[in-house]
C-alpha cells in the first residue's frame, strides 16, 4: 500500500494492512500488548512476556498461537530450544483504513480500536506513574494537549496526513544507522476524533 492517508496507510514494506478477520484477532487487549512489546523490545518468549503482562504463561502461549495464526507474529527459530519457543512479531506497522472495510463490518473496526485506546490510556497511565522519577529533560518533553479544531471531513484527514509525515522525519525504533547517546524509546499517539455530543447535551442550559 503505497497512499497515504495518515495513519491508515504506509509504504513501508514492513506494514501490515488489516481486514476485518486479522482485526478480530487482534482486538482482544492481550494481544493487541503482546504484538506491542514484541515490535518495541524484540523477540521474546511466554514467559517473558507473562511477566511483563502480569498474566500466566499458559495464556500468553494461547495468544501468541491465535496471532501466529494470523500472521501478526511468527517463532525465532534462531533463538528457540526444544524447551522454549521464542517469537518476534512479524510486522513492524500495523496499518488500516476504513474505505476497505464494508459497512456491516464496522463492527469489527469499532472493537478492534477500542482494544487501541485501552493499550493508548495504558501506556499513557504507566509513563505518568513513573513521571516524578523522570531525569528533568524527560519531564519536558511530556506533551498532553487537547486542541479542538473546526474541520471537515477532507480537512481532518489532510491533518492526520500532514502528523504522519511529520513524525515520518524522526527516527523509527529498530531503524539503521547510529542511536544518539541519551535517547530512548518516545510513543507518539494522536487521535483525531469528530466531537461527537450526545442528545442531552445538544440543547440549551440553563
Amino acid at each position: 500500500m503505497t497512499e497515504e492517508h495518515g495513519w491508515k496507510h504506509s509504504d513501508d514494506q514492513r506494514a501490515v494492512a488489516l481486514t476485518a478477520e486479522s482485526m478480530r484477532a487482534m482486538a482482544h487487549p492481550v494481544r493487541l500488548r503482546v504484538v506491542g512489546l514484541l515490535r518495541k523490545y524484540g523477540p521474546s518468549t511466554a514467559t517473558r512476556l507473562a511477566a511483563e503482562l502480569g498474566i500466566n504463561s499458559g495464556a500468553t502461549s494461547y495468544h501468541l498461537r491465535q496471532l501466529a495464526a494470523a500472521g501478526f507474529v511468527e517463532e525465532d527459530e534462531g533463538r528457540g530450544n526444544a524447551r522454549e519457543r521464542w517469537w518476534r512479531s512479524a510486522h513492524r506497522l500495523t496499518v488500516w483504513t476504513v474505505d476497505d472495510m464494508a459497512d456491516e463490518q464496522l463492527g469489527e473496526a469499532a472493537g478492534y480500536l477500542r482494544s487501541v485506546l485501552a493499550a493508548h490510556s495504558l501506556a499513557a497511565q504507566r509513563t505518568l506513574d513513573a513521571f516524578e522519577a523522570m531525569p528533568r529533560a524527560w519531564r519536558k518533553a511530556v506533551n498532553l494537549s487537547d486542541l479542538v479544531l473546526q474541520l471537515t471531513p477532507a480537512e481532518a484527514e489532510q491533518l492526520s496526513g500532514e502528523l504522519s509525515e511529520v513524525i515520518r522525519r524522526y527516527r523509527w525504533v529498530g531503524a539503521e544507522g547510529p542511536v544518539p547517546e541519551g535517547s530512548e524509546q518516545v510513543s507518539v499517539v494522536v487521535h483525531v476524533l469528530p466531537d461527537v455530543r450526545d442528545d442531552a447535551d445538544e440543547g440549551e442550559t440553563t
